[in-house]
């Protein structure tokens, strides 16, 4: 099996209530074993471990700190899994966060560098353009709401490589393309993700949601005409998306955000390691669990 990397799902509420939330159409129910308050809490750090070394040994070289909510909200398991990786005797050293930024500081830059080892923070917003209208899709609460320039100049402050990871709602229909790329390197942006919503087909309110506010397939291919016409290939990553270098900026248009397009049964886009210490290959499946 050779995993291309390792998904760390914290434990942890959110203070968005994003209307295309994945997270709320397959809300799954994983006991924190690594709360410290609770029975054989050293027992299962020993579990933690062997599924980091697990992934270390099929090949993995990179961690993406996420979850189900903000991974933000739970410090103290972020503190967990970096005391765990930095005994192993051969740790991760490339760690990415996916967050959507809420909370995020100069001193919370300071600990996710210093201490987690996070080296890229992939910031998910749902408008490139608008502070006020970036929190108005994720349902961002009063007072938590995001500065996107500000952050990303902390970012880029701590010298941290920033990914704008854009979920593709219809903000961007009437946004030409080269407008967007201007954007992102008026962020000083390293790396761009076009991230396709995801869409269940069970008809949740977010289904709904999607099907009226996704981001339209003529500017999808607008998008990827773009990248292939401005910029340079770089690589194709195994399960089928190509790298381009374009001004400057690393880009990659998602398709495939819950890793359903099995192209090759020996290689997984991801394997999820749960607050249970268990890992699994689907975040959408209890039943994908690994060992």
């Amino acid at each position: 099996m050779k995993i291309q990397s390792l998904s760390l799902a914290v434990p942890a509420g959110c203070i968005n209530d994003c209307k295309f939330c994945v997270a709320k159409i397959h809300r799954g129910t994983y006991v924190n074993q690594l709360d410290c308050n609770k029975p054989f809490y050293d027992l299962y750090l020993e579990d933690y471990e062997r599924r980091l070394q697990f992934a270390r040994d099929n090949g993995c070289n990179i961690v993406m700190i996420t979850g189900d909510g903000e991974p933000l909200l739970n410090r103290r398991y972020l503190e967990t899994f970096s005391m765990i990786n930095k005994k192993m005797q051969s740790p991760f050293r490339w760690i990415e966060l996916q967050t959507s930024g809420v909370t995020l500081d100069r001193n919370y830059l300071r600990f996710l560098r210093n201490t987690v080892w996070v080296n890229t923070i992939s910031l998910s917003l749902s408008d490139i353009f608008s502070s006020s209208n970036n929190a108005l899709i994720n349902g961002t609460k009063q007072g938590f709401e995001i500065d996107i320039d500000e952050l990303c100049n902390y970012i880029k402050e701590y010298d941290f490589t920033l990914r704008l990871s854009l979920n593709m709602t219809d903000t961007y229909d009437n946004s030409p393309v080269d407008k967007i790329f201007e954007r992102a390197k008026q962020l000083h942006a390293d790396q761009i993700t076009f991230r396709v919503l995801y869409f269940s087909n069970k008809n949740t309110v977010e289904d709904k949601w999607i099907k009226k506010h996704k981001c339209g397939i003529k500017k999808i291919n607008e998008i990827n005409s773009y990248i292939k016409k401005n910029g340079n290939k770089l690589r194709k990553l195994e399960f089928g998306a190509s790298v381009y270098s374009v001004d400057g900026m690393s880009v990659v248009l998602d398709d495939d955000c819950m890793g359903a397009d099995v192209k090759d049964s020996n290689i997984v886009k991801y394997l999820i390691l749960r607050p249970d210490c268990k890992l699994y290959s689907h975040w959408d499946d209890t039943g994908s669990l690994i060992f």
